[in-house]
């Protein structure tokens, strides 16, 4: 038995990879690909509300530790109470500058 992915999996797997992740290209070359693998374009619909469901769900589990740690007083939380490590919350770019 191969271990190998037939290609068509692994570009469906990618696209929802892509489309999840909030990836700029989107998964957008997985679609030629596919339709060139003949995969239906309900399955393919289905690949891609399965993507963004999860994306959206992790946005807002996301969204809803920010606002919870928002609430809570600062000044007498510690940052690594809400899963912050002390001293990495604000790193500097490549060039040196600070992002806070």
């Amino acid at each position: 038995m191969s271990n190998e992915l037939h290609p068509s999996v692994v570009a469906l797997v990618s696209l929802a990879a892509n489309i999840a992740a909030n990836h700029p290209k989107q998964g957008l070359c997985q679609m030629d690909k596919l339709k060139q693998y003949g995969v239906a374009q309900e399955q393919i619909d289905l690949v891609v509300e399965i993507a963004r469901h999860i994306r959206d769900e992790a946005a807002q589990a996301l969204d809803a530790r920010f606002d919870e740690a928002c609430r809570k007083d600062m000044a007498s939380e510690k940052l690594s109470a809400i899963g912050v490590a002390e001293g990495v919350c604000c790193t500097p770019t490549p060039g040196g500058k600070s992002c806070c």
